[in-house]
């Protein structure tokens, strides 16, 4: 599975402007409910439940939210760039400014974990974040997170 599967370049936000979050996932829902057809109000309580569950803020600056969805079809990705860091809880206590969503059928099963370590692999490349933290560039960011990983930065 390549990120390319998971996302489009219309699933990226380049400098997403938010104060918590809170307000990151209300906002990555009412992204995903645009590009899903899903209900908004569902997307995000979706993604609050697994946030009661414990951070999705992996360390690093880097949060992977997540959530099943009985109506979805496909697994759907979507990218934000934070405009400026905000705490997410993280489990080393760092403030997050990369973030990942994944939004799976219910029934998806492995593919959903397979996605999820994906998305990990791909971001805890330094070179990949330090070009993502450095772009300002929506289609420059998904050329980013699509590139494929080599064997010397795929650790």
């Amino acid at each position: 599975m390549d990120i390319s599967d998971l996302i489009v370049p219309e699933s990226v936000i380049a400098n997403l402007r938010v104060t918590s979050k809170k307000q990151a996932l209300q906002e990555l829902a009412k992204k995903a409910a645009e590009l899903t057809g899903q209900p908004e109000r569902a997307l995000f309580e979706v993604l609050m439940e697994r946030e009661r569950l414990g951070t999705t803020g992996v360390g690093h600056g880097i949060a992977i939210p997540h959530g099943k969805l009985i109506r979805l079809d496909r697994l759907v990705g979507l990218f934000a760039k934070l405009d400026k860091p905000v705490d997410f809880d993280s489990l080393d206590d760092e403030p997050v400014d990369l973030v990942f969503l994944l939004l799976a059928p219910e029934s998806a099963g492995a593919d959903h974990l397979k996605a999820l370590a994906r998305i990990a692999r791909q971001l805890r490349d330094s070179a990949v974040t330090k070009g993502l933290r450095a772009s300002h560039d929506a289609s420059e960011i998904y050329n980013l997170l699509t590139q494929p990983l080599t064997s010397s930065n795929a650790a």
